[in-house]
This record gives C-alpha cells, sequence and structure tokens, in this order.
C-alpha cells in the first residue's frame, strides 16, 4: 500500500469524523421550540395587538436567541379569531390562549382592584405614569395578583392605550348639561362618570360604536381619539368633546397559569421583563399617536370642541365620590380599597399631575 492512499483514507476519516462531530453539536445545539399562542379579541389596528406583534414578539424572540437554548413558535390569534374582545379572560382561563390581553375594564366583578383609574378621573393624562404606578400597587397589594390566579392567570402587566378620554357625539356638545336625554356609550365602570348629567348609560365596546352611531342607536360615547379614527367613529360622531378625563389602565397582560407553569424559568424571566418594556412602550405609542388622531379627526370632517376649565371642575365636582364608594366596597371584602386609593393618589400627587378633585381626601 502506497502512502498517498493511506493518506487519503486517513484524512477522509478525518472529514468524516469532524464532520460527524460538527452535525452531532449542531443537533445538540438546537433550542428547544416552545408553542404559545397569543390571543385578543382586537384586530391588529386596536394599539395593544399593533404594539404586541411589532414590540413584544420581536423582543422575546431575540432575547432568546441569545442563548439560543430556547425559541418560541408564535400562533397569533387575533381579531376574535379564537376569543371575542369581551371573552378573553374566560378564553384564558380555559387555555384557549396562552398568553393574551384581557380588556380589565370589562371585568371588574372578577379583578375589581384593576378599576383604580376608572374611579379617579382628572387625575392624569399620563398612560406611562399610570401603567408603571398601576404595576408598582400590584406590587404593593398582591390582592391585585391573587384575584387573577383565582382565574387561572398570571398577572403580567397592566397597561393603558389611552392617552385621555373624551366624547364623541352625532351632535354639538359643549358643556354637561348638554348630556342631557342623550345615550352616551361607554365601557361600564366609567359609566359612573355620567351620575347625575341625565345621559342614558349604554354600555358597549368600540368595536360596535362606529354601526350604533351611524344608525342613531347612541348618541355619544366616551373613548380615545387614536381609538376613534382607526375604528372610523367620525363618519357617525361629527363632534368630538375634549373633556381631557384622563388615562385609565383598561389592559391587562396575563399568562394562562399552566402555560406559565410549563415554561422554563430562563423563558419566565425573559417574559417578565419585555412585558414591562412593552407596558411603556404601548404607553408611549399611545401619547405620541394622540395629537396625529386630533389632526387626522379634523381631517376627516370631524370638529374638536375643547371643553373648558370651568366646565371640566364642574363636572368633576357633581360627580358622587365614586373613588371613596369603590374603596369601601373593597374593604367590605376585605381587599384594601381605602389604602390603594390613598397610595394611588399619593404617587400622583407627587408627580405633580394636574388633579382637578382630591377623591381620597373629602
Amino acid at each position: 500500500m502506497n502512502c498517498s492512499s493511506v493518506s487519503h483514507r486517513s484524512f477522509l476519516g478525518v472529514a468524516i469524523a469532524t464532520s460527524l462531530l460538527f452535525f452531532s453539536g449542531h443537533a445538540l445545539s438546537a433550542p428547544e421550540i416552545i408553542k404559545l399562542t397569543a390571543v385578543d379579541g382586537y384586530p391588529p389596528k386596536a394599539l395593544q395587538v399593533q404594539t404586541f406583534i411589532e414590540f413584544f414578539i420581536p423582543e422575546v424572540d431575540k432575547r432568546l436567541a441569545k442563548s439560543g437554548k430556547y425559541k418560541i413558535r408564535w400562533n397569533q390569534a387575533f381579531s376574535g379569531q379564537i376569543v371575542k374582545v369581551k371573552h378573553v379572560l374566560t378564553g384564558m382561563q380555559k387555555g384557549l390562549g396562552d398568553i393574551g390581553t384581557v380588556t380589565s375594564v370589562f371585568h371588574q366583578d372578577k379583578v375589581p382592584m384593576q378599576a383604580i383609574a376608572y374611579v379617579t378621573p382628572f387625575v392624569t393624562a399620563d398612560p406611562v405614569l399610570l401603567s408603571r404606578t398601576v404595576d408598582g400597587l400590584a406590587e404593593q397589594f398582591p390582592a391585585m395578583k391573587k384575584a387573577w390566579l383565582k382565574y387561572n392567570q398570571v398577572l403580567l402587566t397592566s397597561y393603558s392605550v389611552i392617552d385621555s378620554y373624551n366624547l364623541f357625539f352625532r351632535e354639538k356638545v359643549t358643556k354637561v348639561e348638554d348630556f342631557k336625554g342623550k345615550k352616551i356609550a361607554g365601557a361600564g365602570i366609567n359609566m359612573r362618570w355620567l351620575t347625575g348629567t341625565g345621559a342614558t348609560p349604554v354600555i358597549g365596546s368600540m368595536v360596535h360604536y362606529y354601526n350604533k352611531l351611524k344608525t342613531g342607536a347612541i348618541d355619544g360615547s366616551m373613548l380615545w381619539t387614536d381609538a376613534a379614527v382607526k375604528f372610523k367613529l367620525v363618519e357617525g360622531a361629527k363632534y368630538l368633546l375634549k373633556a381631557d378625563i384622563g388615562t385609565a389602565n383598561s389592559k391587562a397582560l396575563t399568562m394562562n397559569l399552566d402555560a406559565y407553569k410549563r415554561l422554563p424559568e430562563a423563558v419566565r424571566n425573559v417574559i417578565h421583563d419585555v412585558s414591562r418594556e412593552y407596558r411603556d412602550y404601548t404607553a408611549s405609542a399611545a401619547m405620541s399617536k394622540a395629537g396625529k388622531a386630533f389632526e387626522s379627526y379634523k381631517k376627516k370632517g370631524g370638529t374638536i370642541i375643547q371643553m373648558s376649565q370651568a366646565a371640566r371642575v364642574h363636572w368633576a365636582n357633581t360627580m358622587p365620590n365614586i373613588a371613596k364608594d369603590w374603596a369601601s366596597g373593597l374593604d367590605k371584602k376585605g381587599l384594601p380599597g381605602t389604602k390603594m386609593l390613598t397610595a394611588y393618589m399619593n404617587k400622583m400627587r407627587a408627580a405633580n399631575q394636574p388633579i382637578i378633585r382630591q377623591w381620597d381626601k373629602e
């Protein structure tokens, strides 16, 4: 046997061994695939879905890719594909989704502590401050997170998609006295803002306001301008009464508890970290989109009427103290309602917010 033949076979042997080692190592380092279904009843044009798609998913993927140990295969089921707007909570409870946005304003009977901003109107129009504050309250008052566990869910973050609630009408309205006799739609708990105005509250969801305004089933709705523009409300409601009622944490990003428990700790940590950043990203987007939304509303034929400061103060002060009522109701159930209200208002005062009514001090 000549030397060249031996040398050739040796080279082939080393090459094959090296290839086997490479492919074996590559196989061993392949990431573990984790399947997660993300749900929301709202379509991608809704801000929380838009930012979930453009920020949350890519950011989680990017961070997991750094270690290469895990990779999530996302099933994006929005626009009511799996659960409708008002049924995300129960759907998530049953495991129809692994992670999703619950519009918590529809579920005050189940997660009542989420309502803090809805019972304190005319306090803040800063969605970033509000969202961070409410998440801080969830750490300070564990009962807030515990309420979600009862429905088989882990609360990841509470956040706002709202710069400020305003009102949209079919006819020109300038002051609270003009509300009398009008059917005004809202999400539910904010219907109490209409107490004593003579308006007829109509509980509903913004996905239905367009048809109801066009047909005259309602005379107006309480909504924020970016959402009103995206859902084309100006075609039925030509008048925007800019009352600047304030922002509110209408959304909660949650995970099904069973799905959460199945996640490796490293993936859980990434989910938690990105949830907080998603909260701020979405709330910041709500603020940045507000100005453009007002301009778009006008370009589409709408008229914006600024409610006077005197009229805003009058409205705030003629409401019953809905915050105290809410807090005392929670107290009776063994929940820290009054303490939470005081903590929230203290944080808003410390942040120098333009508070019209000191809800906790009356």
